[in-house]
């Protein structure tokens, strides 16, 4: 787990696959097949997770950022777009 942005209104994390897929049988917890990356909207206290195609596309937009560096301002208007799709309450996990 890495988090890629932290600030007042946000947090990004991205989440990396286990090394191994399945269910961690001594801890009886799922563990991640693929990657992933966690939105947090702090305002709300809600969070969406983006995997597959849309973690995909949110990857493109990380790779686009590191070659032009954004503005606070246009990454938390990027983030707030993404937000508007949270419904599960931030649970400490």
């Amino acid at each position: 787990m890495n988090t890629l942005y932290d600030s007042d209104t946000f947090a990004v994390v991205h989440l990396l696959p286990d090394s191994h897929v399945g269910t961690d049988m001594a801890e009886g917890q799922p563990v991640l097949a693929r990657h992933g990356f966690e939105i947090v909207d702090k305002r709300s206290g809600k969070e969406v997770y983006l995997d597959g195609l849309w973690a995909e596309l949110f990857q493109q937009r990380i790779a686009a950022w590191q070659e032009n560096t954004p503005t606070q301002e246009e990454v938390e208007d990027t983030l707030e777009g993404y937000a508007e799709l949270a419904q599960n309450p931030v649970v400490v996990h």
